[in-house]
């Protein structure tokens, strides 16, 4: 059995994340889209897509056919981003925000350069600590873009310091009562949260067999629609926007069928999404009291 070392003991409390936390460090087939799609302009996500793609890049030269799919694609995931930080609301250079979950730390830049601000993004994968941390050198803001080896439900962070927090399909690992707790404790007054997330729908009466299927890919814990917003009750945080992304995300999902990427999970989003049993949902809520 391999030995984790006592900071990662610390962060890692259960088996259960630390076998999420070996997946995101190890797992080279879905984490080759993330790497090359993040070479298109240096900005690494580690979520999907929305709008319309522009189809011609299915047209023209076959040789360089699946360049022009991959930027395309990339163009529709960091429009996803783009949105979610459209709902962050009024934010200031003198603010902080916080990444929960945040991957390579693409869109922990992105919101650097939208505001000016300092943000943390936290993550339980030591490697992508290290390689957004990089990043933040490479591009000159290290200053204010800072990446830490945390684990989002107990940050260690002081109470009340953030004017901010995103997730942005992490929501699915951790339980949404602990996570939005920590949450409501790191807000200050009037924050603001922001969630994009994949979630299976409580009117069909449960979960699909491709839901399931996603689930057991990632090693994740699909929540259903309803449980977001008992959790967001229960700790302070009240919903002002809800968007349904599910329409959205659709065209992403075909086009990214026409890519050599393609890993496998295009078919259960895609049959998941069209049923009904699965939706794709941004959920912005303030948080109230003190």
């Amino acid at each position: 059995m391999t030995m984790l070392n006592p900071k990662a003991e610390a962060v890692l409390r259960t088996n259960y994340q630390k076998s999420v936390a070996a997946y995101w460090n190890n797992n080279p087939n879905d984490d080759r889209v993330n790497t090359v799609l993040g070479e298109v302009d240096g900005l690494y996500h580690h979520h999907y897509g929305i709008g319309e793609p522009d189809l011609s890049v299915l047209e023209g030269p076959e040789n360089t056919r699946q360049e022009r799919i991959v930027e395309e694609l990339h163009r529709l995931e960091t429009a996803q981003a783009d949105l979610l930080l459209d709902h962050l609301g009024d934010v200031r250079p003198g603010d902080r925000l916080m990444d929960g979950g945040s991957g390579r730390g693409g869109t922990s830049f992105m919101a650097n350069q939208r505001f000016g601000c300092q943000v943390d993004g936290v993550t339980i994968s030591e490697y992508q600590v290290g390689f957004a941390n990089d990043q933040a050198q490479h591009r000159g803001v290290a200053d204010k873009v800072r990446f830490h080896f945390r684990n989002m439900l107990d940050t260690g962070f002081d109470s009340g310091v953030m004017r901010g927090i995103w997730t942005n399909e992490t929501t699915m690992y951790v339980d949404l009562f602990e996570l939005f707790r920590e949450f409501s404790r790191l807000l200050e007054s009037g924050g603001r949260y922001v969630c994009i997330t994949g979630c299976s729908n409580d009117v069909t009466g449960g979960r699909s067999s491709s839901v399931s299927w996603i689930d057991a890919h990632y090693g994740c814990m699909i929540h259903p629609r309803s449980e977001y917003f008992r959790a967001m009750a229960e700790n302070d945080l009240v919903p002002i926007d809800v968007v349904d992304l599910t329409a959205a995300t659709i065209p992403y999902w075909e086009l990214r069928t026409k890519s050599e990427l393609a890993t496998g999970v295009e078919k259960p989003f895609l049959t998941s999404y069209r049923e009904g049993s699965f939706q794709y949902l941004l959920i912005a809520a303030d948080k109230v009291g003190r």
